[in-house]
């Protein structure tokens, strides 16, 4: 599970469904509907925050789509929360870079689209601060 802490519109098509598929996951973790990935690290953020924060992350990844053309169903976000989360400029960067690789494998176009870019937007539910990558983080040697 990878809950990208970037912007969606820096994914592929692939990551793009992914992540939608993955954030529908987290929200059910987040539920207690779902025995699966209860202790995913990727979740820890999301972890005493109110259900309407996971809507507004999967809000965001729906907009993408929408721009895209992509037909995901907005019936399954919820209330959204205007609640925002703490992520630290070191995640974002580590994250970028951990993207940047995958796509120059699966998606070449892509990936020099985004090599244009020195700072990448995050998620909208997210505000940026000073810091390292998260604790959490396993692929601290990625970025």
């Amino acid at each position: 599970m990878r809950l990208w802490s970037l912007h969606p519109k820096y994914l592929d098509c692939k990551g793009l469904v992914a992540l939608w598929r993955e954030g529908l996951l987290a929200k059910k973790v987040l539920q207690g509907k779902t025995k699966g990935y209860r202790r995913h690290p990727q979740l820890q953020r999301f972890r005493g925050q109110p259900i309407g924060v996971i809507n507004s992350y999967l809000n965001e990844i729906w907009k993408e789509a929408e721009k895209r053309c992509y037909k995901f169903d907005r019936n399954k976000i919820g209330k959204l929360s205007k609640r925002k989360i703490s992520l630290n400029r070191g995640q974002l960067k580590l994250e970028f870079g951990h993207l940047k690789q995958k796509l120059r494998k699966r998606d070449r176009k892509k990936y020099i689209e985004l090599q244009k870019i020195k700072e990448p937007n995050q998620n909208p539910v997210f505000i940026l601060k000073k810091g390292p990558a998260e604790s959490w983080e396993k692929s601290k040697s990625l970025g």
